[in-house]
């Protein structure tokens, strides 16, 4: 097991034990965020709520963010849209991407389902650094995400 995955490993139980029996959404994500940047350390670690036709920003660890993303734009509005996780290596390639942060190099969004499999939430983390996530991100943070996607319901 690589250090990443040890620590993704420990992450995820903390998260498991932070969420269990909670209920609110809001608290729920604070923490989580809370959790993934100190065991971590990206640069940004947010989340997105599904407002209407957009996504609006919910607790997030990091300088200031966008508040408001239409759907279908900029990385997380794609994620929701392709109903799948994003990976960027490089945001300048991506074609639309939303600068919250002219700091922001890589990015990984993960979007959240309701039981009826509707996109609810998308988390979104993003790395000073090119080409942070791979493979193992999205796997770590596709379960965690599972882990708490029930309380968006």
């Amino acid at each position: 097991m690589t250090e990443k995955e040890e620590k993704y490993s420990l992450l995820t139980e903390q998260v498991k034990s932070l969420t269990e029996g909670e209920t609110d959404a809001i608290a729920v994500m604070a923490n989580v965020c809370a959790a993934i940047q100190q065991e971590m350390g990206f640069f940004w670690t947010g989340f997105y709520r599904v407002v209407g036709n957009e996504l609006l920003l919910g607790p997030f660890q990091g300088p200031v963010a966008c508040m408001h993303i239409p759907y279908g734009k900029g990385v997380c509005g794609s994620a929701w849209k392709q109903r799948e996780t994003i990976v960027v290596p490089d945001v300048e390639q991506f074609p639309g991407h939303i600068a919250c942060s002219s700091l922001s190099r890589s990015e990984i969004v993960v979007p959240l389902f309701s039981d009826s499999g509707e996109v609810t939430a998308v988390l979104d983390i993003d790395s000073k650094e090119l080409a942070t996530f791979d493979d193992t991100d999205c796997k770590y943070l596709e379960a965690i995400c599972g882990l708490i996607a029930s309380i968006f319901q």
